[in-house]
């Protein structure tokens, strides 16, 4: 077994699960078929630099210009450079190769908030600068880089191929003086049909589902809507058409935006959104969500 397999269950690397994977889902129809039809047949090295989040940053730049991303203070492949770091006063630090881990750090956490332990460290945490100290900052650091996220060749493949590094970016400030809101585009064939709003990411979490007219789909994902009903944001034109943009020479791909003080800010690019377990109330959107997607026979 090679390193990148290490921990990796048999049924994610057996040839007969992927074949057997492969027939089931060669005639997809809902959303969630297609992205697990997409997760096994999609190989392209677009999707690699995708998933990587210090990779996007160069694909971004190129495509819509570095002016909508975010502040890298520091990109490191030895978690041990982190003490080193000259720390602003509020940041975000994350692993390159996976999804679900970050350490926020800024004056704006709960007073009682802490680190994770390093072992338990793939997880969204919030923190006062004064609790993040960087000696246990590089400790959580190290055991990102020592795990495979995405479950392996059969599963999010992408993860497996990104070169694990470790980002510290800007800290986004919401209207609230917290985590801004996360705007979700869906982008199918280059044009956005769906809009998926996460507010609250550390507690009191909510979320929306929207067409790009703004008019509110009646489902759900998990978290309860928000009360009071979310209103248009005032750059969303321009947030629709940096989606697609980024969305083009893709059959599909969700784009994570934030608008911040009347600055839009990249988020990442997903193309296997939930791993192909996204949850619908009621399921007859995993339909809808699937029907504006055509998946090509073949990816080149």
């Amino acid at each position: 077994m090679t390193p990148r397999h290490h921990g990796v269950r048999w049924r994610e690397r057996s040839r007969l699960v992927r074949m057997l994977r492969l027939w089931r889902t060669r005639n997809p129809t809902t959303f969630r078929e297609k992205v697990r039809y997409k997760m096994l047949r999609d190989r392209r090295s677009l999707i690699v630099t995708f998933a990587d989040k210090a990779a996007v940053r160069d694909h971004v730049a190129a495509v819509i210009g570095e002016q909508y991303l975010p502040r890298a203070y520091a990109i490191v492949e030895d978690p041990q450079s982190l003490l080193d770091l000259d720390w602003p006063d509020a940041y975000v630090v994350k692993p390159t190769h996976g999804s679900g881990a970050a350490i926020v750090v800024s004056a704006a956490a709960s007073a009682d908030a802490r680190l994770p332990e390093a072992r338990w460290g793939w997880v969204y945490r919030h923190v006062r600068p004064e609790f993040a100290n960087p000696h246990d900052l590089a400790a959580i650091a190290a055991g990102w880089l020592a795990k495979l996220y995405g479950q392996g060749p059969n599963r999010e493949w992408v993860y497996g191929q990104v070169p694990r590094r470790v980002i510290v970016e800007e800290f986004l400030v919401g209207a609230d003086s917290g985590i801004p809101d996360d705007y979700k585009f869906f982008v199918f064939h280059g044009r956005c049909h769906f809009i998926q709003v996460d507010g609250g990411r550390f507690g009191g979490r909510t979320q929306d589902f929207f067409r790009p007219d703004w008019s509110r789909i009646p489902m759900s994902g998990g978290p309860p809507w928000a009360d009071p009903e979310r209103s248009r944001p005032a750059h969303l034109d321009e947030m629709i058409s940096i989606a697609e943009r980024l969305g083009e020479g893709t059959d599909f791909v969700r784009v994570d935006l934030y608008d911040v003080d009347g600055r839009v800010v990249f988020g990442e690019l997903t193309s296997f959104p939930a791993g192909g377990d996204s949850p619908f109330d009621p399921e007859s959107y995993n339909t809808e969500f699937g029907r504006p997607w055509t998946v090509p026979r073949r990816y080149r």
